[in-house]
């Protein structure tokens, strides 16, 4: 099979390997569609969890080739999406419903190989039925799934007002999750104009260009989606008095972030962050087939499996109004 394969930081190759054959748990899956996530970009770029040479890939979908002899669940040709995190189920932090920092983690596309790639294997468990959910919608079971974690942590009420920045495929999944949630008002800070009309088009209350754009102490809750850790740090200006502010966005690892602690304490804030998710895929899939979230107009590029890294470099430069960049190895 072919698969694109990062050997080390800054460097990917696409290579030809033997299809991986499933274990009696495990179920082989032909790749259909395989989401570039911004955790892919860190790997590739050497700034985040990784095991080199590693096959990326979390978020994908596609149709199943063969099972294992005690796989119960899937039959050959079940359409089907991945749930990348693999916890033991058998740590202190497993045995307290915290398995997304499962001490034994491990993870598709991170330390395991992933779904760029025409092939791939993965736990029973973590396999998912999407019906006849479309290949490029099931992809975002993943990325889905982290949002509903994220919103349930932020505990988002009725009337809320909102603000998320950024608008890219994360912050567009993040404003219909919080609409689900019943905030009136969902303000959107986003510079890319695509993006930002696509915010408005998802129904954001307001969408500004920039930061200083929005009023200081007036939300409830604000979340970003950035990852850039000077946004990140104006979190605490823009939420209210009691307010809460959620660290969605995947910053890069060893950079601080400076916070007025006073500021913090004053306004009476409680802060997040959230990893992965837990338990969320069933949610995911449910609300994609009943498009209560709508992806369709979250995907801009389809891409082969040798054009990984000009997927990459689109996001990053935010090039030819770059959404969601799709591999689709087959």
């Amino acid at each position: 099979m072919k698969a694109l394969r990062i050997e080390r930081p800054n460097r990917a190759t696409l290579v030809e390997l033997p299809i991986p054959q499933p274990g009696e748990n495990e179920v082989q899956i032909k790749v259909m569609a395989s989401g570039v996530c911004g955790t892919d970009v860190h790997i590739l770029r050497g700034e985040y969890l990784g095991d080199y040479p590693v096959i990326p890939g979390h978020e994908f979908s596609g149709v199943v080739e063969r099972v294992g002899e005690r796989v119960t669940r899937f039959q050959v040709g079940n359409r089907v999406a991945v749930e990348p995190n693999i916890a033991c189920d058998n740590c202190y932090n497993c045995l307290h419903n915290r398995q997304n920092f499962c001490l034994n983690w491990q993870a598709i596309g991170v330390t395991r190989p992933g779904g760029m790639a025409q092939y791939v294997v993965a736990p029973e468990k973590s396999v998912f039925a999407i019906g006849d959910l479309p290949f490029e919608h099931g992809a975002f079971m993943e990325p889905l799934s982290c949002v509903l974690h994220g919103i349930e942590r932020a505990r988002i009420r009725l009337a809320d007002r909102v603000a998320i920045l950024g608008a890219g495929p994360i912050g567009i999944l993040l404003l219909q999750a919080t609409q689900l949630q019943g905030a009136v008002q969902v303000t959107v800070v986003e510079k890319n104009p695509a993006r930002a009309e696509l915010a408005r088009a998802c129904g954001a209350f307001q969408c500004f260009s920039q930061l200083d754009d929005l009023e200081e102490g007036r939300y409830d809750v604000v979340i970003d989606a950035t990852g850039v850790i000077p946004v990140m740090a104006r979190t605490v200006d823009l939420a209210q008095h009691g307010g809460t502010v959620l660290l969605f966005g995947v910053p890069p690892s060893g950079q601080p972030m400076e916070l007025e602690a006073f500021k913090i304490f004053r306004k009476g804030l409680t802060i997040l962050s959230s990893f992965t998710s837990v338990r969320n895929s069933y949610q995911a899939v449910a609300l994609l087939q009943s498009k209560r979230i709508d992806v369709s107009g979250l995907i801009s590029h389809q891409l082969s499996l040798g054009e990984f890294e000009r997927g990459v470099e689109l996001i990053e430069q935010g090039l030819e109004g770059v959404r969601k960049v799709l591999i689709v190895p087959q």
